[in-house]
């Protein structure tokens, strides 16, 4: 009998998640997990999502919900987000929207639309580690380009498209994961200037930009530049169940993406964004990221007060103005995996660092989520954390 054929090669050297296969580890109840960058399912608000479906299943267009729609998503939905968008000054029309399936499979069709095998592809170090996958598995070669406590560094930047020509530049320039930090309106300036001189698409993604508990809003990239991809997602505000994210792309790509996302799966579910515009038509959306905003920030408070008295001396960690991650480095010499191993046996959990570098990894890095764990659990947790760091 002749052997079956072997994978596909493009999914060598593509390592699965960490993060993911340390939820699948997590399941012993007493663990307490900074791991995932979960929202706090005790915020989701059930019963305005539980209505907007019984609206769209008992409504005139209920069967509509239930067939075959546009690739390119609700026309309510995409009017929706459009307005949304240009209420936090990026303005937006809904025809430069195609709604997807979770804001990953936005970048996933944007990867499928710009890169051939061997393109370059620039990113943040550290950065998304899913961000990483993607990239590696369309076979592009990944350029690190080094940052500082504001984020990327421009300079940094201008000396890698100079060098190695990227296609696209990959940023999380609010609320960074993992770092937690954000770029300032002058390093987005200059990230524009550098693409638009080099010919280089810019990915924004954005899926954290409305959890900001300190400080003023900064503009999105892409407000300043039309070579600018911008991600968004209902994960963060809404619920990552829903899966439902955007993509608002330059108009000459648009087709591209539209055609990749029509192999990919059609259309993102037809109930799903029904039930999220007729969510996003009545319930009084500000309110609710006002309620996250305000647990959120407790619980960033929380953390950020327990690390002086819990890491090693010579420790650093980021304060993050919102999102979800504070980013830590420990003292040279530690490895955060091999500390993981001892954190767990204390029942707390973190994502160590290597994996969200492109290049050689900083192993003395790990990354902590604030959002899942009550104050009084993110207590707890460090507490137990300083345990095992002892």
């Amino acid at each position: 009998m002749s052997s079956l054929p072997p994978l596909a090669a493009r999914l060598h050297g593509v390592a699965s998640s960490p993060v993911r296969d340390l939820l699948a580890l997590l399941e012993r109840p007493e663990v307490l997990s900074f791991a995932g960058g979960l929202p706090a399912p005790e915020l989701f608000d059930l019963d305005g999502v539980r209505e907007a479906y019984a609206r769209v299943l008992a409504g005139p267009g209920a069967r509509l919900a239930l067939q075959y729609a546009p690739t390119e998503g609700n026309a309510d939905l995409r009017t929706l987000v459009a307005t949304r968008l240009t209420g936090r000054g990026l303005p937006t029309e809904a025809g430069d929207l195609v709604i997807t399936t979770g804001s990953q499979q936005a970048l996933t069709l944007v990867t499928t639309a710009l890169l051939d095998p061997g393109a370059v592809v620039a990113v943040e170090s550290p950065t998304y580690l899913a961000a990483l996958q993607s990239f590696q598995l369309a076979g592009a070669r990944i350029v690190a380009v080094p940052g500082d406590e504001d984020g990327v560094d421009p300079d940094a930047l201008a000396d890698v498209v100079a060098r190695h020509r990227p296609v696209l530049f990959y940023t999380v320039p609010t609320f960074a994961n993992p770092t937690g930090r954000t770029l300032p309106a002058a390093r987005r300036a200059a990230v524009a200037r550098i693409a638009a001189a080099g010919g280089m698409r810019v990915v924004e993604d954005d899926p954290y930009g409305e959890l900001r508990y300190r400080g003023e809003e900064v503009a999105p990239l892409a407000a300043g530049s039309e070579q600018v991809f911008h991600l968004g997602s209902f994960s963060k505000i809404g619920a990552p169940g829903l899966r439902l994210g955007w993509v608002r792309s330059p108009a000459d790509v648009r087709p591209a993406l539209v055609v990749a996302k029509q192999a990919a799966d059609l259309h993102t579910s037809t109930i799903d964004q029904a039930a999220a515009a007729a969510y996003l038509a009545v319930a009084d959306v500000d309110a609710h990221v006002a309620r996250l905003r305000k647990a959120y920030r407790e619980r960033r408070d929380a953390m950020i007060a327990a690390l002086p008295s819990v890491l090693p001396d010579g420790s650093t960690w980021t304060d993050p103005d919102g999102g979800m991650f504070v980013w830590v480095r420990l003292p040279d010499g530690f490895d955060a995996t091999s500390v993981l191993a001892t954190a767990l046996a204390h029942d707390v959990a973190f994502v160590p660092g290597a994996p969200f570098y492109a290049g050689d990894p900083d192993r003395a890095t790990l990354r902590l989520s604030f959002t899942t764990n009550s104050p009084e659990e993110i207590h707890e947790g460090m507490k137990r954390l300083g345990e095992a760091l002892s």
